[in-house]
């Protein structure tokens, strides 16, 4: 029995490795092709990755942790993870907000958001599949901890549908309100994120449900 936990451990942490590393690459390619071609919802995607990274830095944490004791509550480096999560999310709605406007306003219009089409497609596919095996291992080790990490992954998996369509209608429809709107849903969800990432930081119990 408790080989088959450490090895169902050993996965989670892997898991939890792998969403870090996903969104550290998605994140460079996300901001360098949406600075290139001048799309702010693919900019704004890349960003949010790139704050993803903290908060699973902190879920890899958590997770090593459940190797060596029973988890039933954050440590203080998990607290401060999420804290710092939630303050760059609010940084980026903010920014997403004030970018919006200034699209509108200058009318810019992205050179293409084929970036945008490709890496929302392999997005969608990487994070199908995490959130499938994480509720796998979350379920059979009864662990509140990966099947709330799970429910907040499908947050990426929501925002990835956000700029697929954006990207893709923009592409067919080349009308710049497109990917402005794009951007605003995604602040949404940053806001939605932030303030999710500021409510689990102030309670210390790990809820196995995620509101992201």
């Amino acid at each position: 029995m408790n080989d088959n936990k450490d090895k169902l451990i050993n996965i989670a942490i892997l898991l939890a490795l792998i969403t870090v590393s996903y969104n550290l690459i998605e994140g460079i390619v996300s901001v360098y092709f949406g600075s290139a071609d001048e799309t702010l919802a693919l900019l704004g995607f890349g960003i949010d990755s790139f704050v993803e990274v903290i908060s699973g830095i902190g879920i890899a944490h958590l997770v090593l942790r459940m190797k060596y004791e029973k988890v039933d509550n954050r440590d203080k480096l998990e607290i401060i993870a999420l804290r710092i999560t939630g303050f760059s999310f609010y940084i980026l709605t903010v920014g997403l907000i004030v970018g919006s406007f200034f699209n509108i306003i200058e009318n810019v219009h992205p050179k293409t958001t084929i970036a945008g089409i490709i890496i929302s497609t392999i997005s969608l596919l990487t994070m199908y599949i995490l959130i499938k095996y994480k509720m796998k291992v979350g379920n059979e080790l009864n662990s509140a901890a990966i099947i709330a990490d799970a429910n907040c992954t499908r947050t990426c998996f929501n925002l990835s549908i956000v700029l697929l369509v954006s990207s893709a209608l923009y592409e067919i429809f080349k009308i710049n309100y497109i990917d402005v709107l794009g951007s605003l849903v995604i602040a949404y969800y940053a806001f939605k994120e932030g303030r999710e990432a500021f409510e689990k930081a102030r309670t210390s119990k790990i809820d196995p449900h995620c509101n992201c």
